[in-house]
Protein backbone atom coordinates (compact mmCIF):
# COMPACT_ATOMS: atom_id res chain seq x y z
CA UNK A 1 0.00 0.00 0.00
CA UNK A 2 1.23 3.53 -1.49
CA UNK A 3 2.37 5.87 1.63
CA UNK A 4 -0.64 8.91 1.90
CA UNK A 5 -0.48 12.33 2.84
CA UNK A 6 -3.87 12.91 4.44
CA UNK A 7 -5.33 16.21 4.86
CA UNK A 8 -8.05 17.05 7.61
CA UNK A 9 -9.16 20.93 7.36
CA UNK A 10 -11.85 22.94 8.63
CA UNK A 11 -13.46 25.86 10.73
CA UNK A 12 -12.38 25.65 14.34
CA UNK A 13 -14.68 23.73 16.05
CA UNK A 14 -15.47 21.06 13.27
CA UNK A 15 -13.91 18.82 15.21
CA UNK A 16 -10.83 18.02 13.16
CA UNK A 17 -8.73 16.63 16.41
CA UNK A 18 -10.82 13.70 16.51
CA UNK A 19 -11.58 12.83 13.57
CA UNK A 20 -7.79 12.83 12.55
CA UNK A 21 -7.35 10.68 15.26
CA UNK A 22 -10.30 8.32 14.25
CA UNK A 23 -8.68 8.02 10.43
CA UNK A 24 -5.44 7.32 12.43
CA UNK A 25 -6.71 4.18 13.82
CA UNK A 26 -8.95 3.07 11.01
CA UNK A 27 -5.32 3.08 9.20
CA UNK A 28 -3.65 1.56 11.82
CA UNK A 29 -6.36 -1.33 11.63
CA UNK A 30 -5.27 -1.91 7.86
CA UNK A 31 -1.61 -2.05 9.16
CA UNK A 32 -0.27 1.30 8.46
CA UNK A 33 1.00 2.96 11.21
CA UNK A 34 -0.39 6.45 10.64
CA UNK A 35 0.84 9.01 12.53
CA UNK A 36 -0.62 12.94 12.77
CA UNK A 37 1.50 16.27 11.60
CA UNK A 38 -0.08 19.55 13.48
CA UNK A 39 -1.06 22.44 10.75
CA UNK A 40 -2.36 25.12 13.89
CA UNK A 41 -0.34 27.81 13.69
CA UNK A 42 -1.53 28.42 17.99
CA UNK A 43 -0.89 24.78 18.74
CA UNK A 44 2.86 25.33 17.80
CA UNK A 45 3.34 27.24 20.55
CA UNK A 46 4.19 25.55 24.04
CA UNK A 47 1.66 26.38 26.86
CA UNK A 48 -1.09 27.55 25.34
CA UNK A 49 -3.09 24.59 25.18
CA UNK A 50 -6.79 25.69 26.76
CA UNK A 51 -7.35 28.26 23.84
CA UNK A 52 -6.23 26.36 20.96
CA UNK A 53 -8.49 23.45 22.78
CA UNK A 54 -5.04 21.65 22.08
CA UNK A 55 -5.14 17.49 22.70
CA UNK A 56 -3.49 16.69 26.26
CA UNK A 57 -1.19 13.66 26.23
CA UNK A 58 -3.78 11.60 27.33
CA UNK A 59 -6.30 12.17 24.63
CA UNK A 60 -4.08 11.18 21.98
CA UNK A 61 -4.98 7.61 22.00
CA UNK A 62 -1.35 6.74 21.57
CA UNK A 63 -0.66 7.92 18.17
CA UNK A 64 2.29 10.16 17.50
CA UNK A 65 2.31 13.74 17.38
CA UNK A 66 4.22 16.14 15.61
CA UNK A 67 4.82 19.56 15.55
CA UNK A 68 3.15 20.48 18.83
CA UNK A 69 4.48 22.60 21.73
CA UNK A 70 7.32 23.63 19.85
CA UNK A 71 7.86 27.34 19.86
CA UNK A 72 7.63 29.78 22.59
CA UNK A 73 5.31 32.58 23.32
CA UNK A 74 8.40 35.28 22.75
CA UNK A 75 8.87 33.41 19.09
CA UNK A 76 7.09 34.02 15.95
CA UNK A 77 5.35 31.54 14.15
CA UNK A 78 5.96 32.28 10.34
CA UNK A 79 4.60 30.30 7.63
CA UNK A 80 8.04 29.99 5.83
CA UNK A 81 9.40 28.98 8.74
CA UNK A 82 6.65 26.52 9.12
CA UNK A 83 6.71 24.52 5.51
CA UNK A 84 10.04 23.08 5.62
CA UNK A 85 9.45 21.34 9.00
CA UNK A 86 5.77 20.26 8.47
CA UNK A 87 7.58 18.90 4.89
CA UNK A 88 10.51 17.42 7.19
CA UNK A 89 8.22 15.79 9.48
CA UNK A 90 5.79 14.80 7.05
CA UNK A 91 8.62 12.62 4.79
CA UNK A 92 9.96 11.15 7.81
CA UNK A 93 6.38 8.93 8.39
CA UNK A 94 5.95 8.11 4.94
CA UNK A 95 9.81 7.00 4.92
CA UNK A 96 8.75 4.75 7.85
CA UNK A 97 5.98 3.46 6.04
CA UNK A 98 2.96 5.09 7.36
CA UNK A 99 0.34 7.40 6.62
CA UNK A 100 0.69 10.86 7.41
CA UNK A 101 -2.27 13.20 8.45
CA UNK A 102 -1.60 16.80 8.57
CA UNK A 103 -4.81 18.28 10.79
CA UNK A 104 -5.15 21.93 11.20
CA UNK A 105 -7.35 24.89 9.95
CA UNK A 106 -4.42 27.30 9.39
CA UNK A 107 -5.29 28.20 6.06
CA UNK A 108 -1.86 29.60 4.75
CA UNK A 109 0.17 26.66 6.89
CA UNK A 110 -1.92 23.79 5.57
CA UNK A 111 -1.43 25.50 1.81
CA UNK A 112 2.19 25.96 2.51
CA UNK A 113 2.81 22.33 2.89
CA UNK A 114 0.28 20.30 0.72
CA UNK A 115 0.72 22.79 -2.90
CA UNK A 116 3.69 23.88 -4.31
CA UNK A 117 4.21 27.09 -2.47
CA UNK A 118 7.80 28.95 -3.07
CA UNK A 119 8.24 31.99 -0.74
CA UNK A 120 10.29 34.92 -2.24
CA UNK A 121 13.22 36.34 -0.10
CA UNK A 122 12.53 38.70 2.68
CA UNK A 123 13.79 42.46 3.84
CA UNK A 124 14.19 43.02 7.07
CA UNK A 125 14.94 46.79 7.12
CA UNK A 126 12.15 47.44 4.82
CA UNK A 127 9.60 45.30 7.00
CA UNK A 128 11.04 47.01 9.78
CA UNK A 129 9.97 50.35 8.07
CA UNK A 130 6.49 49.01 7.22
CA UNK A 131 6.02 47.80 10.97
CA UNK A 132 6.72 51.16 12.04
CA UNK A 133 4.45 52.76 9.45
CA UNK A 134 1.93 50.29 10.64
CA UNK A 135 1.75 51.26 14.36
CA UNK A 136 2.01 54.94 13.18
CA UNK A 137 -0.33 54.49 10.96
CA UNK A 138 -2.84 51.61 11.49
CA UNK A 139 -4.00 48.85 9.22
CA UNK A 140 -6.21 50.90 7.21
CA UNK A 141 -3.54 52.99 5.57
CA UNK A 142 -1.46 50.24 4.53
CA UNK A 143 -4.44 48.32 3.41
CA UNK A 144 -5.52 51.24 0.91
CA UNK A 145 -2.43 50.79 -0.50
CA UNK A 146 -2.45 47.27 -0.95
CA UNK A 147 -5.92 47.79 -2.26
CA UNK A 148 -4.16 50.32 -4.98
CA UNK A 149 -0.84 48.16 -5.96
CA UNK A 150 -2.40 44.36 -5.85
CA UNK A 151 -6.53 44.64 -6.03
CA UNK A 152 -6.41 40.58 -6.45
CA UNK A 153 -4.29 39.71 -3.01
CA UNK A 154 -5.92 42.82 -0.39
CA UNK A 155 -10.02 41.23 -2.04
CA UNK A 156 -8.26 38.43 -0.13
CA UNK A 157 -6.97 39.12 3.10
CA UNK A 158 -8.12 40.54 6.00
CA UNK A 159 -8.03 44.08 6.23
CA UNK A 160 -7.19 44.18 9.93
CA UNK A 161 -4.90 41.27 9.71
CA UNK A 162 -1.67 43.53 10.19
CA UNK A 163 0.79 40.85 9.61
CA UNK A 164 -0.38 39.88 6.39
CA UNK A 165 -1.11 43.16 5.14
CA UNK A 166 2.69 44.18 5.71
CA UNK A 167 4.32 40.48 3.96
CA UNK A 168 2.21 41.33 1.15
CA UNK A 169 3.06 44.80 0.74
CA UNK A 170 7.25 43.68 1.31
CA UNK A 171 6.56 41.30 -1.36
CA UNK A 172 5.71 43.77 -3.61
CA UNK A 173 8.36 46.15 -3.41
CA UNK A 174 10.98 43.31 -4.01
CA UNK A 175 9.49 43.41 -7.48
CA UNK A 176 7.73 39.91 -6.32
CA UNK A 177 4.31 38.75 -7.18
CA UNK A 178 2.63 38.17 -4.51
CA UNK A 179 3.82 34.62 -2.57
CA UNK A 180 1.12 33.18 -1.56
CA UNK A 181 -0.88 35.00 0.47
CA UNK A 182 -3.89 34.44 -1.85
CA UNK A 183 -4.00 30.32 -3.15
CA UNK A 184 -3.25 29.71 -6.56
CA UNK A 185 -5.53 28.97 -9.42
CA UNK A 186 -4.02 26.16 -9.99
CA UNK A 187 -2.36 24.80 -7.52
CA UNK A 188 0.20 21.84 -7.80
CA UNK A 189 0.45 19.03 -4.92
CA UNK A 190 3.79 18.68 -3.55
CA UNK A 191 2.82 15.05 -2.47
CA UNK A 192 1.04 13.18 -5.08
CA UNK A 193 -0.98 10.48 -3.12
CA UNK A 194 -2.54 13.33 -1.14
CA UNK A 195 -6.09 12.90 0.44
CA UNK A 196 -7.83 16.23 1.35
CA UNK A 197 -10.73 16.09 3.88
CA UNK A 198 -12.66 19.27 4.72
CA UNK A 199 -15.08 18.72 7.96
CA UNK A 200 -18.64 20.99 7.55
CA UNK A 201 -20.75 22.15 10.01
CA UNK A 202 -24.04 24.29 9.00
CA UNK A 203 -23.26 27.57 10.12
CA UNK A 204 -25.95 27.97 13.39
CA UNK A 205 -24.55 24.79 14.61
CA UNK A 206 -21.41 25.88 14.56
CA UNK A 207 -22.37 29.16 15.81
CA UNK A 208 -23.61 27.65 18.75
CA UNK A 209 -20.68 25.19 18.89
CA UNK A 210 -18.29 27.56 18.88
CA UNK A 211 -19.95 30.14 21.16
CA UNK A 212 -20.31 27.26 23.57
CA UNK A 213 -16.34 27.03 23.14
CA UNK A 214 -15.53 29.83 24.58
CA UNK A 215 -17.84 30.17 27.25
CA UNK A 216 -15.89 26.75 28.33
CA UNK A 217 -12.10 28.40 27.52
CA UNK A 218 -12.84 31.00 30.42
CA UNK A 219 -14.43 27.93 32.46
CA UNK A 220 -11.43 25.45 32.22
CA UNK A 221 -8.80 28.09 33.48
CA UNK A 222 -7.78 30.41 30.09
CA UNK A 223 -6.93 33.17 32.67
CA UNK A 224 -4.73 31.16 34.59
CA UNK A 225 -3.17 29.73 31.73
CA UNK A 226 -2.30 33.36 30.32
CA UNK A 227 -1.47 34.65 33.72
CA UNK A 228 1.23 31.72 33.72
CA UNK A 229 2.15 32.39 30.02
CA UNK A 230 2.96 35.97 30.89
CA UNK A 231 5.41 34.35 32.91
CA UNK A 232 7.05 32.80 29.89
CA UNK A 233 7.39 36.45 27.89
CA UNK A 234 3.75 36.45 26.39
CA UNK A 235 3.57 40.07 26.29
CA UNK A 236 6.79 40.37 24.39
CA UNK A 237 5.37 37.64 21.50
CA UNK A 238 4.95 38.70 17.93
CA UNK A 239 1.91 36.11 17.24
CA UNK A 240 1.20 34.81 20.30
CA UNK A 241 -0.12 37.58 22.39
CA UNK A 242 -2.40 38.54 19.24
CA UNK A 243 -4.74 35.37 19.28
CA UNK A 244 -7.72 35.06 19.04
CA UNK A 245 -8.88 34.43 23.32
CA UNK A 246 -5.68 35.17 24.49
CA UNK A 247 -5.26 38.96 23.89
CA UNK A 248 -8.94 39.29 25.18
CA UNK A 249 -7.28 37.54 28.11
CA UNK A 250 -4.91 39.63 28.92
CA UNK A 251 -7.13 42.74 28.48
CA UNK A 252 -9.42 41.58 30.89
CA UNK A 253 -6.21 40.61 33.41
CA UNK A 254 -4.72 44.34 32.53
CA UNK A 255 -8.38 45.85 33.27
CA UNK A 256 -8.93 46.70 29.92
CA UNK A 257 -12.28 44.44 29.00
CA UNK A 258 -14.90 42.96 31.29
CA UNK A 259 -14.85 38.95 31.46
CA UNK A 260 -18.17 39.20 30.13
CA UNK A 261 -16.73 41.94 27.44
CA UNK A 262 -13.60 39.53 26.85
CA UNK A 263 -15.74 36.83 26.27
CA UNK A 264 -17.73 38.39 24.11
CA UNK A 265 -15.24 39.69 21.86
CA UNK A 266 -13.88 36.60 21.61
CA UNK A 267 -16.75 34.52 20.27
CA UNK A 268 -17.04 37.21 18.01
CA UNK A 269 -13.55 36.74 16.18
CA UNK A 270 -13.52 33.32 16.41
CA UNK A 271 -17.13 33.19 14.26
CA UNK A 272 -15.29 35.74 12.21
CA UNK A 273 -11.99 33.79 11.65
CA UNK A 274 -14.72 30.57 11.14
CA UNK A 275 -16.33 32.20 8.24
CA UNK A 276 -12.74 32.98 6.67
CA UNK A 277 -11.49 29.40 7.02
CA UNK A 278 -14.31 28.07 5.50
CA UNK A 279 -14.00 30.82 2.71
CA UNK A 280 -10.21 29.70 2.21
CA UNK A 281 -10.65 25.89 1.90
CA UNK A 282 -13.72 25.61 -0.57
CA UNK A 283 -11.07 26.69 -3.44
CA UNK A 284 -9.25 23.79 -2.66
CA UNK A 285 -9.21 21.59 -5.81
CA UNK A 286 -10.28 18.25 -5.41
CA UNK A 287 -11.64 18.17 -1.20
CA UNK A 288 -14.02 15.99 -0.32
CA UNK A 289 -16.41 17.34 2.40
CA UNK A 290 -17.74 15.71 5.43
CA UNK A 291 -19.46 15.86 8.13
CA UNK A 292 -17.56 15.35 11.77
CA UNK A 293 -19.64 12.65 12.88
CA UNK A 294 -19.12 10.42 9.55
CA UNK A 295 -17.22 7.51 10.50
CA UNK A 296 -13.46 8.17 9.32
CA UNK A 297 -12.99 4.44 7.90
CA UNK A 298 -15.93 5.42 5.66
CA UNK A 299 -13.48 7.72 3.52
CA UNK A 300 -11.22 5.22 2.90
CA UNK A 301 -13.41 2.77 0.99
Amino acid sequence: MTSRLWTIVGATGTGKSDFALDLAESLRARGNPAEIVNADAMQLYRGMDIGTAKLTEAERRGIPHHLFDVREVTEEAAVAWYQPIAREAIEAILTRGGDAILVGGSGLYVSSVIFDFRFPPRDAALRAELEAELDARGTGALFARLQALDPATAAKIDPKNGRRIVRALEVIAQGSETHGAVLPDAPALWHPDTRIIGLHVDRPELVQRLDRRVERMWADGLLEEVRALRGEGLDDGVTARKAIGYAQALAELDGRMSRAEAIAETQALTRRYARRQVSWFKRYPGIRWAEPDTGAGSILD
